[in-house]
C-alpha cells in the first residue's frame, strides 16, 4: 500500500461489489436506526449525531441480511498488514445538518473542541472512571470506513492528521516503557496522548477524507482523526452522511508488537 505506513490513511476508489455491499448495510442500518431503543442509546449532540455504536447486525465475515461477505481492496489491504481477523458488528455513525451541537454533559471547551479540531482522538483510549483519565483499554488492528449514504465533501468529511501515528506511537512508547503489555489498559495516558495531540496540531497536516458509497478509507489504529462540522453548504441524502465503521482487535489483544505493527 503506497505510503500508508508514512502517512498513516489511504482512500481506495469504489467497487461495484462494495457499493452493492453498502446498499444492503444501509437498509440494515436504517431499521436499526428507527428504533426508539437505539435512538435513545446513540443520538446526541441534539440530534445532529447518531453514535451507532455496534449498530449494524453483521456477522463475523461482513455479512448484512442476505448480501455476501464483506470484500474490496481495502480490507484486502488491511488483512495483507494485519491478517485475517473477525469483525465485530460495524459502527454506523450518522451525522445531520448542524452538526455539532453540544454533547450530553459536555462543557464549553469540550464543545469547542468538537468544532475547532473535529473531536480528534485516538481510537481505544478511553475515558476511564469519574476523572475520565484516558487507558488505553481496546487495541485495535486498523479502522476500515465504508461510506453507505452519498454526501457533499462538506457533509461532516472524516478528517485524519497525516503522519500523527509516528507521534503517537512513540509518545506512548515512552509512557510504557517497562510495562508489562498486559497491564498497559490500567496506565493513566491522559497526560501524554494530550501533549502528543499538541504536537500532532503543530506538526501533522489535516487532511479531510469524503467518500461516497462503494469507496473505503483506512486509517493506522494510532492515527488522530475525528468528524469536520457540518458545511453551509453541505448536502447529504434525507437519512445523512451515514458511515460504517470495522475496527478489529486481535485475538491476543496484548500481543507485545502491537505499537510497532506498520
Amino acid at each position: 500500500m503506497k505510503d500508508f505506513a508514512q502517512t498513516g490513511w489511504a482512500i481506495f476508489a469504489p467497487e461495484p461489489g462494495l457499493r452493492a455491499w453498502a446498499q444492503d448495510a444501509r437498509r440494515a442500518a436504517l431499521e436499526r436506526i428507527a428504533d426508539p431503543a437505539e435512538q435513545a442509546r446513540s443520538l446526541t449532540c441534539e440530534g445532529t449525531w447518531f453514535v451507532g455504536v455496534d449498530c449494524l447486525p453483521n456477522d463475523a465475515r461482513g455479512v448484512v441480511g442476505q448480501g455476501g461477505p464483506l470484500q474490496g481492496t481495502a480490507l484486502r489491504r488491511a488483512e495483507a498488514l494485519y491478517g485475517r481477523l473477525p469483525l465485530h458488528r460495524a459502527q454506523v455513525s450518522v451525522i445531520y445538518p448542524g452538526y455539532p451541537r453540544p454533547r450530553d454533559g459536555e462543557d464549553a471547551a469540550a464543545l469547542r473542541y468538537r468544532r475547532t479540531r473535529d473531536a480528534a482522538h485516538v481510537d481505544g483510549l478511553l475515558p476511564v472512571g469519574p476523572t475520565r483519565r484516558r487507558m488505553l483499554r481496546e487495541r485495535h488492528a486498523y479502522i476500515l470506513g465504508l461510506p453507505l449514504t452519498e454526501a457533499s465533501p462538506e457533509a461532516s468529511p472524516l478528517v485524519v492528521w497525516e503522519g500523527s501515528h509516528h507521534v503517537i506511537r512513540r509518545a506512548f512508547a515512552r509512557a510504557l516503557h517497562g510495562i508489562a503489555p498486559q497491564e498497559w489498559g490500567e496506565v493513566d495516558l491522559t497526560d501524554t496522548y494530550h501533549a502528543a495531540r499538541r504536537e500532532v496540531f503543530v506538526s501533522c497536516p489535516r487532511r479531510a477524507l469524503p467518500l461516497q458509497p462503494g469507496a473505503a478509507s483506512l486509517l493506522h489504529r494510532l492515527a488522530l482523526h475525528g468528524v469536520a462540522p457540518w458545511g453551509t453548504s453541505a448536502k447529504a441524502s434525507p437519512e445523512g452522511r451515514m458511515i460504517a465503521y470495522f475496527r478489529p482487535q486481535f485475538q491476543d489483544d496484548t500481543r507485545p508488537d502491537w505499537l510497532v505493527l506498520p
